[in-house]
């Protein structure tokens, strides 16, 4: 058990020493309109970086062109390279560490958007692009197994210290995992070590191909949120696997499903006014209507309280009474399709 005291102190995440163990936690930045690193996206992970984070995480980026959740985020390959080595560099220059979350949406992909089939364990349809969603093959699930791989070679190239595998939030490995989700009768569905093979396999090929020289994560629930879903009995079990398999250095624990009940990941209040009046209709409408039945580790990870305070760290390491000005009011979710920011920041203050 680690010390409170000792949050603040250096520390290793595999491969990588870190000045300190708080991590920026991943939160879709939304500053990528042309799914490529931009100036507001750097100035974004600048300032936690300035204000005394060990690490920030880049989110999202997606391991193939569907894998976005929609066509505007990144998705690593060579054209994303020298964008993302601005980033890093600039990071590492101002002392912390940075890391790529790295991923598929699979079911939460808005094939409205990004034009390619969603995927998912079993066909179903999407509330997010009213299409129906492709039931992923075998031969699918080998392609992004080793599109993960390869992503993490490319975050090696273009200088990040870590990656995080996203195996949350009912995206395409969350999705296999959850009983809710999976209906499958071949060797990926039913028993929890079928709907445990994507994982698995993601996570050791990640290994593979970077291992000893990038930090490896794994965003991993806990808990769907939802009747049926993944559950943390389950989740002990896919997390003692991936232990046992040495494929990542430390799981970053969460929860929710971002398909079928998204305000679960977060404490307060669903700003569902300001979530529908981002969307065209007939989104919007359905969301005004239905919205509020939808929307309901040794390391310290944060998001939501470093976008009002980007200088949290270094002021609480100075005085260890100073607090989060953070309410929990989750209007920064909807901003995520505008650029990501805390709507109660003063004008120049983040």
């Amino acid at each position: 058990m680690v010390a409170v005291a000792d949050v603040f102190a250096p520390a290793r995440l595999g491969p990588v020493e870190l000045r300190n163990r708080v991590i920026k936690a991943a939160t879709f930045e939304g500053m990528t309109p042309h799914a490529l690193v931009t100036d507001d996206l750097i100035a974004y992970h600048l300032r936690p970086a300035r204000g005394g984070v060990g690490m920030t995480t880049v989110a999202y980026c997606a391991v193939s062109p569907e894998g976005r959740t929609d066509r505007h985020q990144i998705w690593m390959r060579p054209e994303a390279v020298p964008g993302l080595r601005r980033l890093t560099g600039a990071v590492h220059a101002e002392g912390a560490a940075v890391c790529a979350q790295i991923g598929h949406a699979g079911p939460v992909a808005n094939a409205a958007s990004t034009r390619l089939p969603a995927l998912a364990p079993t066909r179903r349809p999407s509330p997010l692009s009213m299409r129906m969603i492709k039931a992923a093959s075998a031969s699918d699930l080998q392609r992004i197994t080793h599109a993960h791989a390869q992503a993490a070679v490319t975050a090696r190239e273009a200088g990040f210290d870590a990656v995080e595998l996203h195996f949350g939030h009912n995206y395409l490995v969350s999705s296999f995992l959850s009983p809710r989700l999976n209906k499958r009768t071949d060797e990926f569905g039913g028993s929890l070590a079928n709907r445990a093979r994507v994982a698995r396999a993601i996570a050791s090929a990640v290994r593979d191909a970077v291992g000893g020289q990038l930090a490896i994560t794994a965003k991993l629930n806990m808990d769907d949120g939802v009747p049926g879903g993944f559950w943390l009995d389950e989740s002990i079990q896919v997390a003692q696997w991936l232990e046992a398999d040495g494929s990542v250095d430390a799981l970053e624990l969460t929860a929710g499903s971002s398909l079928l009940n998204p305000m679960y990941l977060f404490t307060g209040d669903a700003p569902i006014r300001e979530f529908a009046a981002v969307f065209p209709q007939p989104l919007r409408a359905g969301i005004q209507l239905a919205g509020g039945r939808f929307l309901r580790f040794t390391f310290v990870a944060l998001a939501r309280a470093l976008l009002r305070e980007p200088d949290l760290i270094r002021r609480m390491q100075a005085d260890p009474a100073v607090r989060s000005l953070c309410i929990h009011c989750n209007k920064c979710l909807p901003t995520i399709y505008r650029g990501t920011h805390c709507v109660l920041a003063a004008p120049g203050e983040t």
